[in-house]
């Protein structure tokens, strides 16, 4: 199954979490990467602190969605995740934007990740490394770019 991660962190080393973050992504079972974006610097939506630092990984993998999320949130833990409140600062923040074109709706998992289509900090990078993707139930992520565009959002080199 093709499956597309989003990586943010605005706590710490944002650059070096992430990378490390990619790697942890890369060393899951039966899960291989195939892309990983550039990185990118967003301000913070809905929330305050510092700006973010985001990715975004393709992988294909055979894991079910929850087990993929499931591994997720170990990686966030292993970076120190706290969730104190909604919208905190994070020191790793990995989100399940598409898996394959399934849409799942659980108390602990909805996908395609309900604001993917709202965020420049995630649609930037998802068409940087698949650039046909579609979001289920709303269309090409080419569509949706440019509605997106007056978000502050830095491809960085």
């Amino acid at each position: 199954m093709r499956a597309c991660i989003g990586l943010g962190a605005n706590l710490g080393d944002g650059p070096a979490t992430l990378a490390t973050a990619r790697d942890a992504i890369a060393a899951l079972p039966r899960t291989r990467l195939q892309a990983f974006s550039s990185l990118y610097r967003s301000a913070p939506i809905d929330a305050g602190g510092p700006d973010y630092w985001n990715a975004v990984a393709l992988v294909d993998t055979q894991l079910t969605a929850h087990t993929l999320l499931d591994a997720l949130q170990r990686i966030e833990q292993a970076h120190g995740r706290e969730r104190p409140f909604h919208h905190a600062p994070r020191t790793l923040d990995l989100d399940l934007l598409l898996y394959g074109d399934e849409r799942i709706e659980t108390p602990d998992l909805v996908v395609p990740h309900p604001r993917l289509h709202e965020r420049a900090f995630a649609l930037l990078p998802l068409a940087e490394v698949w650039p046909d993707a579609q979001i289920p139930g709303r269309g090409t992520v080419q569509a949706w770019l440019p509605r997106v565009m007056g978000q502050r959002v830095e491809k960085l080199p």
